[in-house]
């Protein structure tokens, strides 16, 4: 299985986390079940390969199949990919806020939603995703979105503003943030702040930084770079005010109690070399 993630170009760092490429082939008899937590990015995948089936909080049904091309907002909880066949897809991981700010698109009505592109962005998307078929340079592939976004934000005509990096400023902190200090320092009321944050990110700006504190927890566990005889730290590093209050949390968001999700998650960063 191959993952790897690009960085943008300088004039796009403040709308893009990272672009990245992720390409596999499974027998068609097999799956594969990969997990993720809620990471506090939306994102844009361009799919060239078989797709792969979905459950998240709104489809607790069952594995509902994504859309081929999707945009996807905020998740609130964890989810997880039905992957079988060949998958080959390109994505762009957004800055929290920056599908708003270069699209104009209200994110409560994509948190927790993976919609089909074309509907969402309109027909344009054909053209850029035939383009995208006719390379197989995963470089020339990055250099199709760029130029697309690019375009994009010099159409959108948008700056950078108050909730905006009200929103960074929870990603860099990792969720450890007093949101009210937070609008006592940017002089913005409460209501007013709530509603911009909802219609920019999604969800409210007291509930990302408990989703950004869980990502950054999941990230540190997965990718091993931390064990179950340190609980005191890590509940201390996260800005937990005890580890009763951290099992909760985290088991709310997970499903899973922080020492079985140590031993048994089914993240992406297990199945990669």
């Amino acid at each position: 299985m191959f993952y790897q993630k690009f960085k943008p170009a300088p004039h796009l760092l403040p709308f893009v986390e990272c672009f990245y490429v992720w390409e596999c082939s499974i027998m068609s008899s097999q799956c594969t079940i990969i997990e993720s937590p809620p990471s506090g990015f939306a994102s844009m995948v361009f799919n060239y390969g078989a797709g792969y089936q979905v459950i998240n909080p709104k489809t607790s049904t069952g594995f509902l199949v994504a859309p081929k091309n999707f945009i996807t907002g905020q998740a609130t909880k964890s989810y997880q990919l039905k992957l079988q066949g060949t998958i080959g897809m390109i994505g762009i991981v957004f800055r929290p806020s920056a599908v708003h700010t270069i699209f104009g698109l209200p994110m409560y009505e994509f948190t927790d939603e993976r919609l089909d592109l074309r509907s969402v962005l309109g027909k344009e998307m054909d053209i850029i995703e035939e383009r995208l078929m006719g390379e197989f340079d995963h470089y020339k592939k990055i250099e199709i979105i760029s130029n697309y976004l690019t375009i994009s934000i010099l159409k959108s005509k948008k700056s950078i503003d108050r909730t905006d990096y009200a929103a960074n400023l929870i990603v860099e902190s990792k969720g450890i943030v007093n949101i009210t200090e937070l609008m006592n320092e940017l002089y913005i009321c409460r209501r007013q702040f709530e509603r911009q944050f909802l219609n920019k990110v999604g969800i409210s700006p007291k509930y990302y930084a408990r989703v950004r504190r869980i990502s950054y927890l999941c990230y540190q566990m997965a990718s091993k770079k931390w064990n179950i005889d340190d609980w005191h730290d890590l509940i201390y590093q996260a800005g937990y005010y005890d580890q009763s209050h951290f099992i909760k949390e985290f088991t709310a968001f997970t499903g899973k109690s922080p020492s079985f999700y140590l031993k048994n998650n089914h993240e992406l960063a297990n199945f990669l070399s």
